[in-house]
């Protein structure tokens, strides 16, 4: 049996890695002038609406997914709307260098969560069987499908799984400082982009 725990530590470490590795390159990266502006407002945008979202899914599932299958709100549409919108806050982090930038950061969010939510479905299949394949082969993996949704007349939330992850979701916010920070180093000189992207 896959222990989640052991795959959760994996994907934390692996989007440590990746997202550095991604900043580091950003750092040589310059937007159009006429896209600045509009590039960082809707990277803005993204990043509240990851936090935002992020913080309506944990009122769903927090303390819950390891013990049952949640499938009503944002989990009747989505198996993992949670990731869903990491990949828009990523969007939103990659934004602040460039549009390309964005693109190229929620790709990779989405590459690491693919290959996670695979180890996941296996430790879900193990742990639940028959009644998680139900609900597999009726909930699209990442892609939102509205048509699905439904809710609960009552959601008993735990406010230290919502609290985390407004915390955990607030790291989003991170990018703002240092972008302007990268910005201000090349306008120093201090590097000095190679690339001009849109």
């Amino acid at each position: 049996m896959i222990d989640i725990q052991s795959v959760q530590r994996w994907r934390k470490a692996v989007i440590l890695f990746g997202g550095t590795l991604l900043l580091v390159c950003a750092m040589f990266v310059r937007p159009w002038s006429w896209l600045e502006y509009p590039a960082e407002q809707l990277g803005l945008v993204a990043i509240a609406v990851c936090v935002i979202g992020r913080a309506w899914c944990s009122l769903y599932i927090g303390g819950r997914k390891k013990h049952e299958i949640v499938s009503r709100g944002p989990y009747s549409v989505s198996r993992n709307p949670l990731y869903v919108f990491s990949f828009v806050g990523a969007f939103g982090i990659g934004a602040q260098s460039s549009l390309t930038v964005g693109v190229v950061f929620a790709f990779a969010c989405w590459v690491v969560f693919r290959i996670v939510v695979g180890r996941e479905e296996r430790f879900l299949t193990d742990a639940f069987g028959n009644h998680y394949e139900a609900y597999r082969a009726r909930t699209p993996r990442f892609l939102p499908d509205p048509r699905l949704w439904k809710d609960e007349a009552e959601v008993r939330a735990r406010p230290e799984f919502f609290v985390r992850t407004i915390l955990d979701g607030s790291v989003f916010l991170l990018a703002l400082p240092l972008f302007e920070a990268v910005e201000g180093l090349q306008a120093l000189n201090g590097f000095h982009a190679v690339i001009q992207l849109p």
